[in-house]
This record gives C-alpha cells, sequence and structure tokens, in this order.
C-alpha cells in the first residue's frame, strides 16, 4: 500500500468537527444547518452523540444551539438566526471565508462576479450570496463563458475544491471578452496538494483506492483526476465496499482519501488491507 498525502480530514473539516463534537459535549443537543461533512459514516457517528440536521433555518428552535457547516451560510441566514436567539456555533473553513469575502468585495467595487463550481454545492451557494448585482456560476465542465455585451469588468472566484487548471482554463477564457479582469484564488492549497498527490501516485501503481463519500465534490475530483490517468480506480465509502476481483493482477496498489473521511474509517480499510496481505486472500500481494 501507498498513501497519498495529506490524508484524513483536512484543516477545515477537522476544524469544524473538532467544534461540533465540543459542542455537543457541552450542550447535548445540537442542530446542523445541512449535513456538517459529505461522509454517511461520520454522520451516523455525530448522530449518536446529539446532532440533528435540518435544512431550512426556520426549523430550528428558538435559542437552540446551531451549527454552521464549513460550507458556510449567508450573512442573511446568520442574521435570522441571531434574531431567533440561536446559540451560533460557526465551523465555516477560513478558506470559504476568504471566497465569500472576495466575491463581496468584488461585486461592491462594480465587478460582474463569476464562481467557479458547482452551483447545486452549497458553498457555492453560500459564496453566491455574499455577492450583489451581476453574478454568475461557471460550471467548470463547461469554463467558456459567454459575456453580455457592455461588461468591462469581471471578477473571478472560485469554490475551493476546484482545480487550478480549470481556473486558470476560465481566466484565459475570459481575458479575451473583457477590459478588466481580477481574479482571486480562492482554491485550497489542502486540496491542490491532494489532487497532485494522486495524479503522481498514479504513475507508480497497479490501481487506486479512493475512500470517502459519494456526495463529497473534493473526493470525486481525487477520483476523476485518477482515472484520467488510467489508473484503475476503485471509489469506496467503507472497506466493506471493496471489490475482491478489482485486486486480481494488481501487486502495488495506491490508497487516497477525500477531505471529509475520518481517520478511523482509513485505519479501518488499511487494517482490512493488511489482513488481506497477510493471508493471500482474494489474490492481492504487495510490495
Amino acid at each position: 500500500m501507498i498513501f497519498a498525502e495529506p490524508r484524513g480530514f483536512c484543516f477545515g473539516v477537522r476544524r469544524a468537527i473538532s467544534t461540533l463534537e465540543d459542542s455537543l459535549a457541552r450542550f447535548g443537543k445540537v442542530y446542523a444547518l445541512g449535513s456538517p461533512i459529505h461522509n454517511s459514516q461520520e454522520i451516523n457517528r455525530l448522530r449518536s452523540l446529539g446532532l440533528e440536521i435540518i435544512e431550512d433555518p426556520s426549523d430550528v428552535p428558538s435559542k437552540a444551539a446551531v451549527f454552521i457547516r464549513a460550507h458556510g451560510v449567508s450573512g442573511e441566514t446568520l442574521e435570522s438566526l441571531a434574531g431567533k436567539g440561536s446559540i451560533i456555533i460557526d465551523g465555516t473553513c477560513p478558506f470559504v471565508r476568504k471566497a465569500q469575502e472576495k466575491a463581496a468585495f468584488l461585486s461592491e467595487a462594480g465587478y460582474m462576479v463569476l464562481i467557479l463550481g458547482d452551483k447545486d454545492h452549497p458553498e457555492v451557494q453560500a459564496i453566491r450570496q455574499f455577492a450583489r448585482g451581476m453574478v454568475r456560476v461557471v460550471d467548470p465542465a463547461a469554463v467558456s463563458f459567454p459575456v453580455e455585451s457592455g461588461i468591462s469588468k469581471i471578477g473571478i472566484v472560485s469554490q475551493t475544491t476546484q482545480r487550478k487548471e480549470t481556473l486558470s482554463l476560465l481566466v484565459s477564457s475570459v481575458t479575451k471578452m473583457a477590459d478588466e479582469v481580477r481574479v482571486f484564488n480562492t482554491i485550497c492549497d489542502a486540496t491542490s496538494a491532494r489532487q497532485e498527490s494522486v495524479a503522481r501516485l498514479a504513475g507508480s501503481v497497479d490501481g487506486i483506492i479512493v475512500i470517502g463519500g459519494k456526495n463529497s465534490a473534493n473526493t470525486a475530483k481525487l477520483v476523476e483526476i485518477s482515472k484520467k490517468t488510467g489508473t484503475p480506480t476503485l471509489w469506496i465509502e467503507n472497506d466493506g465496499e471493496m471489490e475482491s476481483g478489482w485486486f486480481r493482477g494488481k501487486r502495488k496498489i495506491g490508497i487516497a482519501a477525500g477531505a471529509s473521511t475520518p481517520d478511523w474509517l482509513i485505519h479501518k480499510l488499511e487494517n482490512r488491507l493488511a489482513s488481506a496481505k497477510s493471508a493471500r486472500e482474494d489474490g492481492y500481494e504487495d510490495d
């Protein structure tokens, strides 16, 4: 086994989950606006400690403890919760907050704001609500963007989990269309490091296992990068999803983990692979 580094929770997720655990110990019950992490196994663990997930701020009981996940929320939502006397536990990732602040700055300065990212992702939805005026979300799968006539100033920010290469493509495309383009690279360094590590690892192994939630954007990016290299890639949420036939003919296996994959799930996978190697199960051998 060879691990892509870094692995396990990124700084923002680790910070958010640690804050949430402390709050659950203090208050007993904590309401989270949306799932605090894109990993069903970790969510089940947090539910057992008293977490309750809701989607609408209006469903928060008066004066209850409310957790803001790493993806962040709009200023209006925070004001609404404060008006109900909520105890607000803010787990917004500092890198996400930076993207929110830059989007607000650009819109206030008169720029049309482009946000590179998945329009349905909660992080992008929160960033969008910090910008005023002309705001567009650009699909990373189609970075070319038709700019309306009369637009002279364009500002660009990115969802923190996007690829730097995609951001560069968007900047190159937009530069040809506007008189002034201002770009803030709001991609998380830890995200880039994981993606680059997987790309390097793919060239030295016979296959890569990516462990992480199927609803995790950053994990999906790792899978995409691995597959694009032509390396056989298996995406699992836990060690119980491993496919025995997938290991046949593979001597050297790479392991990558999404930023929302807890250490305990990674350790379970590592132990299972070590046991399989020891027993020579499924024809798997390792160097």
